[in-house]
């Protein structure tokens, strides 16, 4: 396999045509929603399947980037191969029929051997989209991606699939051949404060009640001053998923907007009622050290050998993709960059780096196999082929 990978602003303009099977593209809303972003690349890169997402930042190599667009081509040398599939989701409601649309498109065909799903990041419930997913692939297929991001607007994100760029759709990528082999890790890094409040009403992702108390009211008391900044501060105060134990089941759920009315709360995916949550913060020092813990876990048992990068353009062996959630950029500020340096030394010289910043990160629970929506967490997803 072979990975070639440049970044452009405006994009497209000085792409040398290049032979490839499958492209990754992150850009901006900016970006993606311009006239003809898609016949520039099926140009540059015919025959290849082409697919990608808007973004609240750009990643590449070990810079992150706003504003841009970021090119990655892949080649498969030992047979493996890739196909795209799409469907587009009208409302939230819509999330769990077009996981399983997607699912049963895949699994058609023989030979699944990961996934890579990039879909839209406002009116979707990304938990219901990935669980229709899963119910219709092969057990311990690994899954990994994001939703797309607006720059940290929350009004209108753009996914690029086979039919071009849209702004309510969700497109998946099937990696096929026994020689491909995705390796996954999703780390957050966040600290849990405060005492564990049980979720005694929630519909979807809309939370509702705490503890019998309106969820909006509990939440706005804890932040104090921070809450008249409300729905933008809840990127940097989410909740930790607990069971009946209070013990942490791995998941971190993000509020993307407040129901006054209702006196709710709408998270980035679904919660359940007799679960319980407990607010998180973090650090910066402690945000990159789970991203390299990230890195670390998806490197583990990964073959490769070393690439170079020539002309500010990279080359390498083995694609590393990152996904990590803009409330994550937020929190460390002008030293972002550092989470994305720390999964770049535990890849090594032979993986170029792509990915972006997002409004919910795709990626394993802690059996590395059963894939599920996160939020606040580096996840990425190191493909190879053996």
């Amino acid at each position: 396999m072979r990975v070639w990978q440049a970044a452009f602003a405006p994009p497209a303009a000085e792409l040398v045509p290049q032979p490839a099977d499958l492209v990754l593209v992150f850009g901006s809303v900016e970006i993606f929603d311009g006239p003809d972003l898609a016949v520039r690349l099926a140009s540059a890169f015919p025959g290849a399947v082409i697919a990608g997402c808007s973004t609240a930042g750009e990643i590449a190599g070990d810079a992150v980037l706003d504003g841009s667009c970021t090119v990655t081509a892949i080649r498969f040398d030992q047979g493996g191969d890739a196909a795209a599939v799409e469907t587009d989701i009208v409302s939230a409601d819509d999330s769990q029929r077009a996981g399983e649309v997607l699912g049963e498109a895949l699994a058609a065909r023989p030979g699944l051997s990961g996934v890579l799903l990039f879909a839209r990041g406002v009116g979707v419930n990304g938990s219901a989209l990935i669980d229709g997913l899963s119910s219709r692939l092969p057990a311990g297929i690994p899954v990994s991606g994001g939703l797309a991001g607006d720059g940290g607007a929350f009004v209108r994100t753009m996914v690029l699939g086979p039919s071009g760029v849209s702004d309510s759709r969700a497109v998946a990528v099937g990696l096929y051949g026994g020689g491909l082999h995705l390796g996954l890790g999703s780390v957050g890094g966040w600290e849990p404060f405060g005492p564990a409040r049980k979720v005694t009403k929630a519909v979807g992702n809309l939370l509702l009640q705490l503890d019998g108390e309106p969820a909006l009211n509990v939440y706005k008391r804890y932040l104090g001053d921070y809450a008249r900044d409300l729905p933008a501060s809840g990127l940097l105060f989410p909740f930790e998923l607990l069971n009946g134990n209070h013990d942490s089941v791995g998941l971190i759920r993000t509020i993307l907007g407040i129901d006054e009315a209702a006196g709710g709360l709408i998270l980035a995916g679904t919660v359940e009622e007799g679960f319980f949550l407990r607010l998180m913060h973090a650090s910066t020092d402690g945000l990159i050290d789970g991203a390299e813990q990230a890195g670390a876990i998806a490197a583990a048992g990964s073959m490769g050998v070393d690439g170079g990068v020539a002309g500010g353009v990279a080359e390498g062996d083995r694609l590393a993709l990152l996904v990590s959630c803009v409330g994550r950029k937020l929190v460390m500020g002008d030293r972002v960059e550092e989470e994305v340096q720390a999964v770049a030394d535990r890849m090594g010289p032979g993986a170029v780096l792509t990915g972006f910043y997002s409004y919910g990160e795709i990626g394993p629970m802690r059996d590395l196999v059963d894939c599920r929506l996160h939020n606040q967490t580096m996840t990425v997803a190191l493909l190879t082929e053996r």
